[in-house]
């Protein structure tokens, strides 16, 4: 069953410039399904179209929909759909700074109107998650590591009891041990709680492997989809995204950059 589902939407910024061209896409119920693709190929808006946080940017959706649990909700406000239970990671962690790692964690409680016991025990849960956060909790966010501050963020969504979590760039700017780390706390969010994740990723080769279902972006299309594993073993896939080439098996390279590639070749194969 289909959690969210994305149907040919198309994303204006500033009534002028075209940036998503009939992107569609679906999120199961308590799956991990995975949005890649190259810096500015229109990850970020599309989570910014599902969690409606493009008028900010003077973005807006002119054609298609957006459905959730079977209802259109690219009209509702943000605050809307958290409460329904869809949550945005926003890019590059913002936590509140001058605020203590607990601190954070109890502003992502506030729309659920807890108990002063409730909350406590959803705050040990969270830190059974990460107990990383747990020696730190006193510590102000914004003195901590980027990888803590990304745990944060993700517990910080996870008070708020989500059914869906948007996440956008988990890995940014993080040593790759930490980005292990974190892609492990989703899959165990994923399994143990049922939360299903679309997560918007330029680390292809780590989000294929945790993922379920992947799509991938060019230009503001999705120009492939499949499953995890099947598109980890795409030649086209591997040559222009993983950098490995097939033809250079034999000759021991064994790495290309697509950039030395011209895209339109890229899209041809992709489409025939």
């Amino acid at each position: 069953m289909s959690l969210l589902s994305v149907n040919n939407i198309e994303v204006i910024y500033d009534h002028v410039i075209l940036v998503l061209k009939g992107v569609s896409l679906e999120v199961p119920e308590g799956k991990i399904v995975a949005l890649l693709g190259a810096n500015g190929a229109g990850k970020t808006t599309t989570l910014k179209a599902i969690s409606n946080l493009l008028q900010a940017e003077r973005g807006d959706v002119t054609k298609g929909s957006i459905e959730y649990r079977g209802d259109r909700v690219d009209q509702l406000t943000p605050n809307d759909l958290v409460r329904r239970g869809v949550i945005q990671v926003m890019e590059g962690r913002h936590c509140f700074a001058h605020l203590t790692i607990e601190e954070n964690l109890l502003t992502g409680a506030y729309t659920r109107g807890l108990s002063r016991g409730q909350t406590r025990d959803e705050l040990e849960k969270i830190y059974e998650y990460f107990p990383r956060l747990k020696t730190r909790r006193k510590s102000q966010a914004g003195y901590t590591s980027g990888g803590e501050q990304q745990m944060c963020a993700i517990g910080r969504a996870m008070m708020a009891k989500p059914a869906m979590i948007l996440l956008d760039e988990p890995s940014m700017g993080l040593a790759p041990q930490i980005v292990e780390e974190i892609f492990e706390i989703v899959r165990g969010l994923n399994s143990r709680e049922n939360v299903s994740f679309l997560l918007a990723e330029q680390n292809t080769m780590v989000a294929l492997r945790y993922a379920d279902y992947g799509y991938i972006l060019e230009n503001g299309r999705v120009v492939m989809d499949g499953d995890a594993e099947s598109l980890r073993t795409n030649e086209d896939v591997k040559e222009f995204y993983l950098g490995v080439a097939a033809n250079d098996a034999d000759d021991g390279a064994g790495r290309k950059s697509f950039r030395d590639v011209k895209s339109y070749r890229r899209r041809k194969r992709w489409l025939a």
